[in-house]
């Protein structure tokens, strides 16, 4: 959704529109997970990429209390940085010659997806502290903390097999 002039005036009109933007995100990557899962073919990978897709339903989750919680419709804004990213992540799966480089390449594209979140979710509980709402910024802090602990495993995971193999 491109933005108006002028249509984000405040503090408060800056966090539902960041809030939509990481709902639509995270609506976004519930989709590419699967297909991401079909694509990978190491276990540990594969795993932790399952174990995110639970752990996204959930984000899903929280993001609607939120939005119950400030009294707004949860609802979705275009965002084209998720979309770019998962956009390149499809298209260098399809680019790689073998399996190993493969899974290489998707636990990184998977780890920009868990960087742009980590920061949006980093604004967002910023915000909501200084709007008054400790509820839906506590609320948020889950989020944020399973989205560190994903970019971790991943990185682990890359560094301890996924690269070596891909090498």
């Amino acid at each position: 959704m491109a933005l108006q002039n002028g249509e984000i005036t405040d503090l408060n009109a800056l966090f539902v529109h960041t809030l939509r933007d990481i709902y639509y995100a995270e609506k976004q990557i519930e989709k590419a997970l699967p297909k991401m899962i079909d694509k990978v073919s190491a276990e540990p990978l594969r795993e932790a990429f399952r174990s995110h897709l639970e752990e996204t339903h959930e984000h899903v989750a929280r993001l609607e209390k939120v939005f119950d919680l400030i009294g707004t419709e949860a609802k979705g804004v275009d965002c084209p940085a998720i979309d770019g990213i998962i956009e390149e992540a499809e298209e260098l799966s399809g680019d790689v010659g073998t399996s190993e480089v493969t899974d290489a390449a998707l636990a990184a594209a998977a780890q920009a997806v868990e960087h742009y979140e980590i920061s949006r979710y980093g604004s967002l509980i910023c915000w909501a502290k200084q709007l008054g709402e400790s509820n839906s910024a506590d609320v948020l802090k889950k989020t944020l903390s399973e989205e560190k602990a994903a970019d971790d495993k991943l990185n682990d995971l890359a560094k301890d097999q996924l690269n070596a193999a891909a090498a």
